[in-house]
């Protein structure tokens, strides 16, 4: 425990340290790898952010034109923003989001505490399939993250 400006700081049971919030290059690398299959079934942009809007990796199908730092940083604004809205109804969280639009659809997956993948997709992609396939990406980066 340490003191600070009058109160008094504990380390959080979910915190982490920097040593096991960094990645190597390898896993980025890994997990770039598991992006490029959601592209590869037509999903237009994929990314792992952090909760701060940091993007953590990307993969895009080349025809993407957004600025996607601020897709990202406003990306994590509106989940944390959601998951003030879900413990004010009493839930822990809503780990999933989807926007849609009429050309560009948004949907956002909550991967751990520290990450959230975002998917920008077209019409020509059901929400189940993308749901289905972003849930087993998922897994794949939990797995990379904690090796």
């Amino acid at each position: 425990m340490a003191k600070g400006r009058g109160m008094i700081m504990t380390r959080e049971k979910d915190a982490v340290t920097l040593d096991e919030y960094a990645m190597g290059e390898e896993q980025i690398g890994q997990i770039e790898g598991v992006l490029d299959r959601l592209v590869a079934i037509g999903v237009h942009c994929v990314m792992v952010i952090d909760m701060a809007g940091n993007i953590v990796a990307i993969r895009d199908n080349g025809k993407t034109r957004i600025n996607v730092y601020s897709l990202a940083a406003l990306a994590a604004a509106n989940f944390g923003a959601v998951e003030a809205m879900a413990k004010l109804v009493g839930e822990e969280e809503f780990s999933l989001l989807f926007h849609k639009g009429a050309q560009e659809s948004l949907h956002f997956l909550k991967i751990n505490p520290d990450l959230l993948m975002l998917t920008i997709f077209g019409p020509e992609m059901t929400l189940g399939l993308l749901r289905i396939k972003s849930s087993e990406t998922a897994a794949h980066i939990r797995s990379i993250w904690l090796r």
